[in-house]
């Protein structure tokens, strides 16, 4: 089989898969079923991408439009080979979840086809060199998001809001029906898009290719000087922070949890949310900024993307602790994740350290990317059978019921221990080889303390949330008012598959060259102390997973995310809404006057009575007009006037 065969069943099978079901949506008996076709698209992919990790290396490049250096190009090195399999293994077991998550549900044809169309443009983002390729599949990501968060446009049940409804802080309610929760995201994403695509334009104009591996950044860099290099990376970088919801563009993403469960586990552990960290390892792999300290402008942008990572760590972690939605919470425990993956992966413009010839900081942002991936799909995924089995979004459940409920509870207590970097667990080795970046940072560069020291409060914080998590749904909490355990084989074998990966991901540290640095870190003095820490931390929020006086104030206004939601619902539509009335008073106005009632028909008006100042009537008038000007062209050209 011809390469380019591999790469066409990798992305257009689960696509193709899923079009049945968009012709039968008026069939029942036929949309029952087709899930099965859609579901076997996706393992296509899988097998796909397994192939390429184990059989393919380097670039591969098919014609496209090559008089544009515009061709599909794909690149298959150790991150897109690795997260291509990751994504579409998760995809996958989502996938299989789906089959008894979505049954029964209104419009499954649409369901299905966004759900595959999304996974193929991950893929698409994974696997592409070509810089135009990659924002075709950024925006087939952004597009199916749209349909897949807003799928129950209907807003017919209070279990599929976000929010308290009625609750109100000044003009504002914070209650979000799921038709509000794509626009929100699709908005705040095109934010950051329109200046994405008009960086990649700059650097095709620029270029000579538009292959990120192939791209000379630092000759580019220098021909830009600092402030075209700042502003190019900016415009680049918005793309990336608006997609992976960083701070302050996070609100898309905790409205986003009125979308089905589903499509929570597959935007915030693989794809969507993923993409815009992954993309910024991706272009940092082949920018080699360590390489170019003496390139103005790149130290600014790094320590830029290193700032705001670990602030939006911090951020969605304080918010997590006041949350008590089930999907919120996890959703702003992600957003606290993928700040520190971008964190961590800036940090490679101080780190010179390679293992196996890959970047230190890069490899520790990747893994942790990929562990991060399937825990967090797994707790998303036992959240929608929890809010199934107890019909709320709220945290409740106490012990009796975890022990009715064992599946869920074990998969939560495996990838809540697995994740906060508890030793001697997957994430504790991984967050290991983070604590000795940000120490790096410190003993190399001592004007930058301030990382290692958000580092640590966020993994403090972040292990309190899981333990708060786990205890409020299985241990601790408040008995639900309806239980309906029965059923859902297909959801506890979707979860169990996805927390099993964190075992072979574990395996792997320990077996693998490139991950030789995390073990080692991991005997550090100071990643025991952080490790520990972490461990102390969850086993007191396991068993207080309440405070009284924090609830009250501290914990509303982390619940209230901060009051970040004004932003995005109250200030900028105000600024957009006077912008709008400004164009419409002034401009359109303006513009009207200009062309239609004003100064073009004032104009022409003029012409005209002139024109007719000089129509008499007569024939010979017009004659002599006529002589006129040619006689004065006639003396004009006798003296050089003019060249004929």
């Amino acid at each position: 089989m011809n390469d380019w065969m591999f790469f066409l069943l990798l992305f257009l099978t689960p696509v193709v898969s899923s079009v049945p079901i968009v012709f039968a949506y008026k069939n029942e008996g036929w949309t029952e079923k087709l899930p099965y076709l859609s579901v076997f698209g996706i393992f296509v992919s899988v097998l796909m991408s397994l192939h390429i990790l184990f059989a393919m290396e380097g670039q591969y490049s098919y014609p496209w439009i090559p008089e544009l250096g515009i061709n599909f190009v794909f690149m298959c090195d150790y991150l897109n080979s690795y997260m291509g399999v990751v994504t579409a293994v998760i995809a996958f077991f989502i996938a299989i979840y789906g089959l008894d998550y979505m049954k029964g549900d209104y419009r499954p044809s649409w369901y299905w086809f966004c759900f595959n169309l999304f996974t193929a443009s991950m893929l698409l983002v994974v696997y592409s060199d070509n810089l135009f390729l990659l924002f075709v599949g950024w925006e087939g990501l952004g597009a199916a998001s749209w349909g897949l968060i807003g799928h129950w446009f209907r807003d017919d049940d209070n279990i599929s809001y976000v929010g308290k409804a009625g609750r109100k802080v000044g003009p504002l309610e914070l209650s979000w029906p799921p038709s509000s929760g794509g626009w929100r995201a699709i908005s705040t994403i095109r934010f950051g898009d329109v200046p994405m695509f008009f960086a990649i334009a700059v650097i095709w104009v620029l270029s000579p290719t538009l292959n990120i591996s192939e791209i000379e950044w630092g000759t580019l860099f220098v021909s830009l000087g600092a402030a075209g290099t700042i502003i190019l990376m900016l415009c680049f970088l918005l793309g990336l922070f608006t997609k992976s919801a960083q701070f302050p563009f996070s609100e898309w993403l905790m409205t986003a949890m009125t979308g089905p469960t589903t499509v929570s586990a597959l935007l915030h552990s693989a794809t969507m949310v993923a993409a815009g960290a992954f993309v910024f390892l991706k272009v940092t792999w082949y920018i080699e900024p360590w390489h170019l300290h003496d390139v103005p402008g790149v130290e600014q942008i790094y320590t830029l993307v290193l700032f705001v990572g670990l602030i939006s760590g911090l951020y969605g972690a304080l918010c997590g602790s006041g949350l008590l939605e089930r999907k919120v919470l996890l959703a702003a425990t992600t957003m606290s994740s993928i700040g520190l993956m971008f964190a961590a992966g800036a940090a490679s413009f101080w780190i010179h350290h390679e293992v196996a010839g890959m970047n230190f900081a890069l490899l520790v942002a990747f893994w942790y990317m990929a562990t991060h991936a399937f825990a967090k799909a797994s707790l998303f995924l036992v959240s929608g059978h929890l809010i199934h089995a107890t019909h709320s979004r709220f945290l409740c459940g106490g012990f009796e019921f975890g022990k009715r409920f064992k599946p869920a509870f074990i998969v939560t207590i495996i990838a809540t221990t697995f994740l906060i970097g508890m030793p001697p667990l997957t994430a504790y080795w991984i967050k290991s080889g983070m604590d000795e970046v940000m120490e790096h940072l410190y003993v190399h560069e001592p004007h930058i303390i301030l990382p290692i020291i958000l580092l640590v409060t966020t993994s403090l914080i972040y292990s309190a949330v899981m333990a708060r998590f786990l205890s409020l749904n299985f241990i601790k909490g408040d008995k639900p008012e309806h239980e309906h355990l029965e059923g859902g084989g297909l959801m506890k074998l979707g979860y169990g598959l996805m927390v099993s990966v964190l075992f072979i991901l574990l395996y792997l540290i320990f077996t693998n060259e490139e991950t030789e640095g995390f073990v080692h870190a991991g005997y550090l003095s100071v990643s025991l102390a952080v490790g520990l820490g972490a461990l102390i931390v969850y086993a007191i929020a396991l068993f207080i997973p309440r405070i009284s006086i924090f609830s009250r104030v501290p914990g509303t206004f982390f619940s209230d995310r901060m009051y970040l939601p004004f932003l995005n619902d109250y200030i900028v539509p105000k600024i957009g809404f006077f912008i709008a009335y400004i164009v419409q008073e002034f401009g359109n106005r303006g513009i009207d006057g200009f062309f239609n009632t004003r100064v073009i028909p004032g104009i022409f008006r003029a012409i005209s009575r002139g024109i007719r100042a000089i129509q008499t009537g007569p024939l010979s008038s017009y004659v002599k007009i006529v002589l006129g000007f040619v006689m004065l062209f006639i003396i004009l050209a006798s003296i050089g006037g003019i060249s004929l």
